[in-house]
């Protein structure tokens, strides 16, 4: 690679980073501290471990690539890393200034490195570490509002007027049709990406065949969710899979986690629902959710002019940018990410990277693939091939879903 090319790349490699690390350090002076240490969901670490693993992460691939020796606690090697300490052991943490600073002490060491280091070779995983701080990112705005939502917050969550669902017939009477199917040929089709910045889950790009399926314009919707709420949906046992029922009577629920009853946002897509959620519905309207092939197949040419990196904080309208896939495909990036049918497994030619602990260890059938990113999904990782996974269950995350049918 010729000098100047390497010095841009350096270049962008830097810039990244320091735009990466902004909106870390905005939502760490935003965090109150008496949520910084406590757990606020059992299946996920606290926000402030979240602040330390980012630290830790980026400290950990600097000394392997250089010679460099932090001077950081040993305390903060169990801690922080992945693998150490059970999610629930994780709250006895340093002060909020101490995390700030170990950000700070990372990242001057790195940026140092990075004005001598050997960037063509590494820049892959520059890209990834760069998309895994913005990931974590994501985590703690989900769990903040998590919070907010639990404490009925309305002040501070300044995104739904969260309520029982006991007004939903108004919602309903003045149903505007945003239930429009797009038609997507069938034929060979390239899922996932060889690109630098694309993560093991998302390689290699390869070929395979869809069938011609239907696929909906835009998210389902607020108002659309709302008649499946007042048609009895959370009480029909036929709507729902043997799993999703039993989820459903082990944690009965009769509405979205992140619920509203403003009419100010009928409009916008319905978010905190478990895939089992997404997959009643989608029965009720006799679709079904579409595969992570068809779902990426559909979103080809997607606009980055989408809600995403907390451009606006909160949800928009599904009709709000008017750009569209393709296939003429509304909302498939950004604003809620979407369940799709698909469980997480490695494409034909999987090679972890930069270590197992990434994506491999879920391919264990109990995952299902999500697509598309949110509000408060960075731009580094808004791309038609990007792979979310989580439980079926979990709803604390900003889903929402799109339904197909053949």
């Amino acid at each position: 690679m010729k000098s100047a090319s390497i010095q841009s790349l350096r270049y962008s490699i830097t810039t990244a980073l320091t735009q990466t690390r902004s909106p870390t350090l905005e939502l760490l002076t935003q965090i109150d501290e008496s949520l910084f240490c406590p757990q606020i969901h059992p299946e996920f670490s606290p926000i402030g471990w979240h602040f330390g693993h980012i630290a830790w992460t980026e400290a950990y691939w600097l000394q392997q690539l250089s010679d460099l020796t932090l001077s950081v606690p040993k305390t903060y090697q169990r801690l922080f890393a992945a693998d150490g300490l059970p999610k629930q052991e994780r709250q006895n943490l340093p002060a909020v200034g101490a995390i700030e600073e170990y950000l700070k002490t990372v990242r001057s060491q790195t940026l140092d490195y990075l004005a001598t280091a050997p960037i063509a070779q590494q820049e892959r995983l520059w890209r990834w570490l760069i998309q895994h701080e913005t990931q974590h990112c994501e985590t703690i705005s989900f769990l903040w509002q998590l919070h907010q939502q639990r404490h009925l917050d309305i002040a501070s969550l300044n995104t739904y007027q969260l309520s029982p669902a006991k007004n939903i017939e108004k919602m309903v009477a003045t149903t505007i049709d945003v239930t429009e199917m797009l038609k997507v040929e069938g034929g060979k089709f390239a899922i996932g990406s060889d690109a630098v910045d694309a993560l093991d889950n998302e390689r290699p790009a390869h070929q395979i065949y869809l069938n011609t399926y239907w696929i909906d314009r835009y998210p389902v919707t607020c108002r659309q969710y709302a008649q499946f709420m007042t048609a009895g949906g959370y009480q029909g046992r036929e709507y729902w899979s043997e799993a999703g029922w039993q989820w459903l009577q082990q944690y009965p629920v009769n509405q979205p986690l992140y619920w509203s009853n403003n009419a100010d946002w009928l409009e916008h897509p319905v978010y905190g629902v478990s895939y089992y959620e997404a997959e009643a519905y989608s029965n009720f309207v006799q679709k079904r959710l579409p595969t992570e092939a068809e779902w990426e197949k559909a979103a080809l040419g997607a606009s980055l002019n989408c809600n995403h990196g907390h451009l606006i904080g909160h949800t928009t309208s599904v009709d709000t940018y008017a750009e569209t896939s393709h296939y003429g495909c509304q909302d498939m990036l950004g604003n809620v990410w979407e369940w799709t049918a698909s469980w997480f497994d490695g494409y034909p030619g999987f090679s972890p990277y930069p270590y197992p602990g990434y994506s491999q260890v879920y391919f264990d059938g109990q995952h299902r693939v999500l697509r598309g990113g949110s509000w408060a999904t960075s731009s580094v990782g808004i791309r038609a091939s990007f792979r979310n996974w989580y439980h079926p269950q979990v709803r604390q995350i900003f889903a929402g879903f799109r339904c197909a049918k053949d």
